[in-house]
């Protein structure tokens, strides 16, 4: 009777562990490399992924861009056009990063070694607000001179 439990328990342990790791969504299908530069990309990760069409491989530097070089693995089953662009997103307003791509319109789809050339990098949170703050400093500069 407490082989079940102890069957349960190592599935439950899995579970939580792959959960962790953020490998609940891992797939074992086969997949095709495309690469991406970006000039900032936050605190994106490999292995993060939103509605799983692909993962985030690799983040290296293109030493001649000075972009970070992010190569992704797209499962074969989702066939993305040519001229599809991607953008480094957040999940929820301080949550992970992940890789948001946006179908265009070629007729002829991304394949394995393919770049992506149309990328939109990470907004920074710090970033945002010390240029809100400098707006705001300017305003108030400006309104004193009146």
């Amino acid at each position: 009777m407490g082989r079940p439990v102890h069957r349960a328990g190592a599935a439950a342990l899995l579970f939580q562990t792959l959960k962790a790791g953020n490998m609940s969504t891992l797939s074992f299908g086969k997949t095709y490399d495309v690469t991406g530069c970006f000039d900032n990309i936050g605190g994106l990760k490999p292995g993060r992924a939103g509605v799983v069409v692909g993962r985030v491989d690799d983040i290296g530097l293109d030493s001649k861009a000075f972009q970070a070089e992010v190569r992704l693995k797209m499962q074969t089953g989702y066939a993305f056009p040519k001229d599809s662009s991607a953008k480094i997103l957040t999940s929820g307003l301080l949550g992970e990063q992940y890789i948001g791509l946006e179908p265009g319109g070629d007729t002829n789809n991304l394949a394995a070694g393919d770049r992506i050339t149309m990328t939109q990098s990470a907004i920074v949170l710090e970033n945002l607000i010390s240029q809100f703050l400098f707006s705001k400093a300017a305003e108030g500069k400006e309104e004193k001179k009146r």
